[in-house]
């Protein structure tokens, strides 16, 4: 990332929280950003608000649905005919929803599955051909600190997909590393973040059920105050993606401390066999 405008960058879930403040980021960089979101206005909308930022940079988006393989191939193909190259692959989309684990439709564990994890490795598999074309790419893949921190009461299925993320992006980048590929993976683990991911929920597709367990409402009502209250903001995160990149550094960890204390509850599980207690959401 040099500051010319010959590189490209590419974020799926571009249209708000994280993937916007990203894509705002490699702007910043100037780098030409494509950006990809289920909500079609919100993309559009996003698209112009970043064009105020983009400089000699530009800045296109491509409606995507990321359980759709050919939505991420034609999202990364455009971007590459638009640019010319891609040098960074954001697979940053995602959704949550939960509950009980007995309470959760299977539809609902489905949709959950299809964007967390498939919807990551859809970008992967998208993305990884053209950024071994460019030569020196970085995939940064978003996972959650709910991936080192099982627990988190009334989101299993969050949590599950996000361990999945974690073993997919650590695998990814032993193999490359091992293969000599120029191509290097970034885990993104984030815990609380100014964002819209507890408004989730208003994307799923029709014929998801929505968990309105009222125990599970007051669960999320609670992550939300946290959010608030303790969240980073959505640039602080991204400024912290640059830096991993710069550095070819693989974990991203915007809350250091909690992510190795939940490693650490982890172990301590393994070695002592006591089952630690349900967590609070962002603890």
């Amino acid at each position: 990332m040099d500051g010319t405008v010959d590189k490209a960058a590419v974020v799926t879930g571009g249209a708000s929280g994280i993937g916007f403040a990203l894509a705002r980021a490699f702007l910043a960089e100037g780098m030409n950003v494509a950006i990809g979101d289920i909500e079609a206005a919100a993309l559009d909308d996003a698209v112009a608000r970043l064009r105020q930022y983009a400089g000699d940079a530009e800045v296109i988006g491509v409606r995507t649905d990321v359980t759709r393989a050919e939505d991420v191939t034609g999202l990364c193909d455009a971007a590459e005919a638009a640019f010319g190259r891609l040098d960074v692959v954001c697979a940053n989309a995602g959704v949550e929803t939960g509950g009980r684990v007995l309470d959760v439709a299977d539809e609902a564990w489905r949709w959950v599955m299809d964007v967390n994890y498939f919807g990551t490795l859809n970008t992967v598999r998208a993305a990884l051909p053209l950024l071994e074309r460019s030569g020196d790419g970085h995939l940064v893949i978003t996972g959650s600190l709910a991936g080192f921190a099982s627990g988190t009461p009334f989101m299993t299925p969050y949590c599950a997909t996000k361990m999945a993320v974690h073993g997919l992006a650590e695998c990814l980048e032993i193999e490359l590393r091992t293969s000599g590929s120029d191509v290097h993976v970034h885990l993104l683990a984030p815990g609380p973040v100014r964002s819209r991911m507890i408004d989730a929920e208003r994307n799923a597709p029709a014929g998801v059920p929505i968990n309105e367990d009222a125990a599970r409402r007051a669960a999320m009502e609670e992550f939300r105050a946290r959010q608030s209250a303790e969240g980073l903001p959505a640039e602080h995160v991204a400024g912290l993606v640059l830096d991993a990149i710069r550095e070819q550094r693989f974990f991203v960890l915007p809350h250091p401390d909690r992510a190795v204390a939940a490693m650490r509850r982890r172990l301590e599980w393994m070695e002592t066999g006591r089952t630690p207690a349900s967590r609070v959401p962002g603890t």
